[in-house]
């Protein structure tokens, strides 16, 4: 099992760059933005600063050496799909082959509204999220790409110059118990979800009967999880947090009690834990970096 961070884009760029490269100093595998043009809310837009992905991500490339980076996940309607696989081909090149391709349906209305972008109906969102795939798949894999779809239409699109992997992997962050998995199981490199362990044990078995279905031998499918992490050996700190994490699924405890859910993640089949942070401050994010890697790691059952 590796294990990687997902950062938030509400922050000053250069606390988020101190994040990713202590991640990498620490031997992360990975770092991971999310991609919303304005901060959550429920139904007006909520002001506040967000940095743009895309253009994080190529100053992050630039900055760093050996930590993979990609969008988790960038959303197929903000973006025609041929301009982002263009930017995902000049991130490789800036990286050296260190970008990872991630896409999603596209979610959050009110940003949709106030932006002016259409959101869609479930159906129409899933409709245009499987042509965005396979035409980001195509530019990624081939020279030149031909498409016609009910959303997208490129004849002969070049994607130069080529990305430095052959071609990067493309991760797909999906739930949906139809349409969505059969997606992956027939595009991904990497799937995504933000799941417990228990919950994990459900989605892989719905992942596997669509890999089998489209003719994938389902170990060929990596899986990953985005979790919180609240770890600490300050029990005051860690109370509120045990009686409710913010953001779903979390890692709450002391080293040892966090190293027993991770065993489990990995019995459950996960490649890849991704470690989130809901929590105030860079130095608390750079604390529970190093004391996951330096405490929880060693102790994982191998």
């Amino acid at each position: 099992m590796r294990f990687s961070v997902w950062l938030n884009t509400d922050v000053r760029f250069d606390d988020l760059a101190t994040t990713v490269e202590v991640s990498e100093q620490l031997g992360y595998f990975a770092a991971y933005l999310p991609d919303h043009l304005t901060p959550h809310g429920d139904a007006e837009v909520a002001r506040g600063d967000m940095l743009e992905s895309t253009v994080t991500l190529a100053a992050l490339a630039a900055k760093t050496t050996s930590i993979r980076l990609g969008i988790l996940v960038a959303a197929a309607t903000f973006r025609h799909p041929a301009v982002y696989a263009k930017s995902l081909c000049t991130i490789d090149q800036i990286s050296c082959g260190r970008v990872i391709a991630g896409i999603g349906a596209g979610w959050q209305d009110n940003e949709h509204q106030s932006y002016g972008i259409a959101l869609g109906s479930t159906s129409e969102r899933v409709d245009r999220f499987e042509e965005y795939v396979r035409v980001v798949a195509s530019m990624l894999a081939q020279e030149v790409t031909s498409f016609s779809g009910n959303y997208f239409v490129l004849r002969d699109a070049p994607c130069d110059p080529r990305p430095v992997q052959s071609p990067p992997p493309l991760l797909l962050g999906v739930r949906g118990r139809r349409r969505t998995m059969g997606i992956a199981a027939r595009h991904a490199t990497l799937w995504n979800a933000w799941s417990t362990p228990d919950d994990l044990v459900e989605l892989n078995g719905n992942l596997d009967d669509w890999c089998e279905r489209v003719g994938r031998a389902p170990a060929d499918l990596q899986r990953t999880v985005n979790t919180g992490l609240f770890l600490s050996d300050d029990e005051n700190w860690l109370r509120p947090f045990r009686e409710h994490s913010p953001g779903g699924p979390a890692l709450v405890g002391t080293a040892e009690e966090i190293m027993e859910t991770v065993n489990r993640y990995r019995e459950t089949q996960c490649d890849e834990l991704i470690l989130t942070f809901d929590t105030d401050g860079t130095t608390r994010h750079l604390e529970m970096l190093a004391m996951f890697m330096e405490e929880v790691v060693p102790m994982i059952a191998r």
